[in-house]
């Protein structure tokens, strides 16, 4: 059993995390071995060209990411993290799925995949968590 009991518990621990969700990410779905992560994209996302900031992206991906790791152990923090951009985002949702690859001892390796509301794969995200 995780360390939430629903999505709203969760959501609610996690509103604590302001960066995220001040920036308008939120918890869609959470499960004993993954979890579902959104937000809709709007001009305070863009950079100077227009495009999306790759650091809101990064963010949704991490913000999935501390969610599931935290779900298999609490507390768990971030050890080591690497991310591939894959396409710029041309929809108006970004979605980011955390997966757990292994859950050891000591340490839970989740990958993360970043997709848009079209379909494109924007990056893919992987974390080593290190259990406290």
């Amino acid at each position: 059993m995780g360390t939430y009991k629903s999505v709203s518990e969760a959501a609610e621990f996690f509103k604590g995390d302001k960066f995220a969700t001040t920036n308008g990410m939120v918890l869609e779905d959470l499960g004993e071995d993954y979890s579902v992560c959104s937000m809709v994209l709007g001009e305070n996302h863009r950079n100077a060209l227009g495009g999306v900031m790759g650091g809101v992206t990064f963010t949704l991906a991490d913000f999935a990411f501390a969610i599931l790791s935290n779900q298999i152990h609490s507390p768990s923090v971030a050890q080591q993290v690497d991310i591939i951009y894959l396409s710029a985002p041309k929809g108006t949702k970004l979605t980011a799925k955390a997966k757990c690859r292994k859950s050891g001892r000591t340490s839970t390796v989740i990958n993360v995949d970043v997709v848009d509301d079209t379909g494109r794969d924007i990056a893919q995200y992987t974390a080593i968590a290190h259990k406290l």
